[in-house]
């Protein structure tokens, strides 16, 4: 959602299978912020069916008995699912806690597109490095769809990288760092290439080998002319 650079989010329209897509924003890792909501709106109004869906106001849920079910159907409507960034630990327990996690596993096992940037980049992983406890640590209790660890901002904050390399040397699975503008594009569980939409930015592979941590650029694909 940069404001003067559409390219992800080009990219991102242009997996979904239907169009005009329903493209679901979810705000979980900001509290629900509300001018996280309207800058995504601003984003997208115009380029697909733009909608939302918060958990902290508990009056946007259905009433019970009938609030499981409800949002069931509401998740199963959606072709794609955009995440906000934020709070990562706060979004795995809150997911958990309304059942949101099963329900977007079985969304994109029906083909939805699931994707967003910072912690909604990182969710999707096995862990990865987050910053949800006020310092940069490691955490192993993602939400798995994808194998491995992610860590976004990787060009922003030097301590991030380091603590990545620390993660992936203490026997942490192998992963990605992602530079900002950067996206990783898989397909089921395979990586089908990385796009950027800044012509510099870059993504790398780690993993530990022979007692030290191997870092690999990849290969990456400007969006832009």
């Amino acid at each position: 959602m940069e404001p003067d650079n559409p390219l992800l989010d080009d990219f991102f329209l242009s997996l979904c299978r239907r169009k005009p897509a329903r493209v679901c924003f979810i705000p979980t890792a900001s509290g629900d912020a509300a001018t996280y909501i309207t800058k995504f709106y601003r984003a997208f109004s115009g380029r697909c069916i733009p909608t939302d869906l918060t958990l902290f106001d508990s009056t946007a849920l259905p009433r019970q008995p009938s609030r499981t079910r409800d949002l069931a159907a509401f998740v199963q409507a959606q072709d794609a699912f955009y995440v906000g960034g934020g709070n990562t630990v706060h979004l795995l327990a809150v997911w958990r806690a309304h059942g949101l996690d099963r329900l977007l596993r079985g969304a994109w096992q029906a083909g939805a597109v699931l994707g967003g940037v910072s912690a909604g980049m990182l969710c999707w992983f096995q862990g990865g490095i987050t910053d949800s406890f006020g310092g940069y640590r490691g955490i192993r209790d993602g939400l798995g769809l994808l194998r491995g660890t992610a860590c976004p901002h990787y060009d922003g904050e030097a301590k991030r990288q380091a603590a990545f390399r620390r993660f992936i040397a203490s026997g942490a699975p192998a992963g990605y760092a992602a530079d900002d503008g950067v996206g990783l594009h898989f397909e089921g569980t395979r990586l089908q290439e990385v796009v950027s939409s800044r012509p510099n930015a870059l993504a790398y592979r780690l993993r530990r080998t022979r007692g030290r941590v191997e870092i690999k650029p990849m290969r990456v694909r400007y969006l832009g002319k």
